[in-house]
């Protein structure tokens, strides 16, 4: 589901070329490869939603999940390369003022110095 990458200190988790719709056939394995990474204190950890044109509930309570997890244990959990479409059902839900939102993985990288 997502490969992730080690930048620095940095984990960049991204879906599998061939995903497109982040729903609930993915989003229990999803919700354990973000939450076994930020249940470690001081993780810093991108979410690349580049490709991913949809996301429906248990999507975004699988998004919920890490960020309620990052709280928790003292880790940092973002997202970036959001689709307009994607974007739309985030400010929609009102969790746009919950997560931590960036246009592009350059600006996330950034946001953490």
């Amino acid at each position: 589901m997502l490969i992730i990458k080690e930048l620095k200190d940095i984990l960049l988790a991204s879906f599998e070329n061939n995903i497109n719709r982040f729903n609930i056939l993915i989003s229990e394995d999803v919700k354990k490869d973000l939450n076994k990474h930020l249940v470690n204190s001081g993780t810093k950890l991108i979410l690349n939603l580049q490709g991913v044109h949809f996301i429906d509930s248990s999507g975004f309570g699988a998004l919920v999940s890490a960020y309620k997890t990052s709280k928790l244990n003292n880790s940092f959990f973002k997202i970036c390369n959001v689709s307009d479409e994607t974007m739309e059902l985030i400010h929609i839900t009102k969790l746009d003022k919950v997560f931590d939102i960036y246009d592009n993985i350059d600006n996330c990288i950034i946001s953490f110095e």
